[in-house]
């Protein structure tokens, strides 16, 4: 072998051995055995775990939470609510092709709901299912509500975005919107205090009038959160996988 062959072939060794191995893509793609997410969706602020299973198919959980406190008035009582969103998920991800992702699941553990207080100041007046009381200055209304719903509810979603891209990608943009079917959101309202009209006061937690007049408002209350039943999920964050 010419001096120049020996050199020629000297080169082209040291320069296959400062390059990455053919296959460092595969073999980064083959570790990445979970993948991490944070996101905010209409669930609340979430972290969410991926695991592949096998082919185009993923497995996912997550949790998420949110508190948020506000005052409102509704006829002429001041509710002050807080919502407390609770909740946790599961879903198989397919990937029928690229990124985008049909992701039937559950929400195994729906703790969402919202709770209030309620205060009518003595000499004001209210109403309840129509009629008009007023709050006895010696024992003003005050009183509690709440809604649930159920704990579990099964729920679908589309997306784009995968916590573990088959390409060997460390992080992740995601996306997603679908649906959980909770059923219709259930209140309770009960009242203590005098409700005063023109036949005297009476006891809001004992009088029969008063405590049909309160039923029927929950009823309002329900038949207005009815279209919940469907609770609408849209999420957006990223992911890194390890």
């Amino acid at each position: 072998m010419t001096k120049i062959h020996c050199v020629e072939v000297i080169g082209v060794v040291a320069f296959m051995l400062v390059l990455p191995p053919v296959s460092s893509a595969k073999n980064r793609k083959s570790a990445s055995k979970i993948g991490i997410g944070i996101k905010v969706s209409s669930l609340g602020a979430g972290v969410e775990a991926a695991v592949p299973v096998f082919g185009k198919l993923n497995v996912r959980g997550g949790f998420n939470a949110i508190n948020y406190s506000h005052p409102f008035h509704q006829d002429g009582i001041t509710y002050n609510g807080n919502l407390s969103w609770r909740s946790g998920e599961a879903s198989l991800d397919w990937f029928p092709f690229g990124e985008f992702h049909v992701s039937p699941g559950v929400i195994f553990y729906n703790g969402n709901k919202v709770t209030a207080t309620a205060l009518v100041p003595g000499s004001q007046s209210f109403t309840l299912n129509g009629l008009s009381y007023t709050s006895d200055p010696t024992s003003p209304i005050s009183g509690a509500g709440n809604v649930v719903v159920r704990r579990a509810a099964p729920k679908i979603t589309l997306g784009f975005g995968n916590l573990i891209p088959r390409s060997g990608r460390r992080w992740s943009f995601l996306a997603e919107v679908g649906v959980a079917y909770q059923g219709a959101p259930q209140s309770a309202l009960a009242f203590q205090g005098n409700a005063c009209n023109s036949g005297g006061c009476v006891n809001a937690a004992t009088n029969p009038a008063v405590l049909a007049n309160i039923a029927a408002e929950q009823t309002k209350i329900n038949d207005n959160l009815s279209p919940l039943r469907f609770y609408p999920i849209i999420s957006v964050g990223f992911g890194f996988n390890f």
